[in-house]
């Protein structure tokens, strides 16, 4: 009998495996923190979704043979004892763990379930992601992994399908009180709907920090900023990928030169969060079941609200 390990990227796969950690391995190559989701991960529905989200917003093609070839490994669990899941303190594992529990639930799997979860390391300022651990501070958490309760499977069944619902306001009882074993929860609910435009600047908090680094720092490139994004995006967890984009959807707000990006008046402006910039910025993105552009992130209210145009 083997241990079935559900890692979050081929990077991490690849060093349990030079670290001999015995088992089978499942390597979770998804972003489901953005585009189109549905209930039912295993179905021709979900996976029409994400072929057509990556084709659009990042012209790559899905991976179909693969998706297919590790769901299946779930459909035969039977000379496995336990699974590992590993995921880190962010909303990108958060949101691929949260679908990963689904898919085990959905298949009806009743094998013990465990959690190894990276963040807050003893002796480090900084949270840090599993692929940044040592060879002892990784074996480490392995030997004190969590076994996930019922309780913890049935919340991440419900964060699921609320995700892949209309209305994610119903995440926020779960920011004021989590009682589950999932640390670092609350930071990425709440990470989460501050994803959305700003009711009065229409800017994300991610696109504002963007545009306050370039204030605050003599920038020389887009490569150079990147370097920054990184470094500083807190719960969020996106990949260059990901922010190749945003830097694409935000250059109406700095000026680029061969040696130098600087905001511009109009970046100044969003800042002061005196203009809506939303439909300029016009990132359309999915998030689940629901699109950015129809919900506004209200700070007074601290909750999502019905933009304007589409309130009605």
């Amino acid at each position: 009998m083997e241990t079935l390990h559900i890692t979050n990227g081929s990077v991490l796969t690849q060093i349990l495996l030079e670290l001999e950690v015995q088992g089978d391995y499942l390597t979770w190559d998804e972003m489901l923190c953005e585009g189109p989701t549905t209930e039912k991960i295993d179905s021709k529905e979900f996976l029409e979704l994400r072929s057509d989200f990556f084709n659009k917003f990042y012209n790559l093609e899905l991976d179909k043979d693969k998706f297919h070839e590790d769901i299946n490994k779930l459909s035969h669990t039977e000379n496995y004892s336990e699974i590992v899941l590993w995921f880190e303190y962010d909303l990108f594992c958060h949101i691929n763990m949260l679908a990963a529990i689904n898919v085990i639930r959905q298949k009806k799997i009743k094998l013990p379930l465990y959690l190894v979860c990276s963040g807050r390391i003893e002796g480090e300022d900084n949270l840090k992601g599993l692929g940044e651990l040592n060879a002892s501070q990784l074996l480490k958490h392995y030997k004190n992994k969590v076994k996930l309760t019922e309780n913890d499977m049935e919340v991440a069944s419900t964060l699921w399908k609320t995700y892949c619902g209309k209305d994610h306001n119903l995440f926020k009882p779960y920011i004021i009180k989590n009682d589950t074993n999932f640390q670092y929860l609350t930071n990425c609910l709440k990470a989460h709907l501050q994803r959305f435009p700003e009711s009065k600047s229409g800017l994300s908090i991610i696109e504002e920090n963007i545009l306050v680094i370039i204030r605050d720092n003599e920038v020389k490139s887009r490569h150079h900023l990147l370097g920054y994004i990184l470094n500083y995006q807190g719960y969020y967890g996106y990949g260059d990928l990901q922010f190749h984009r945003i830097i694409e959807n935000l250059k109406i707000f700095f000026d680029e030169t061969e040696t130098r990006i600087k905001l511009n008046r109009k970046g100044h402006v969003a800042l002061l969060r005196q203009t809506n910039f939303s439909s300029e910025v016009n990132n359309n993105i999915d998030y689940g079941g629901v699109n950015r552009l129809d919900f506004q992130f209200s700070t007074k209210e601290n909750k999502l609200i019905k933009t304007p145009i589409n309130a009605y």
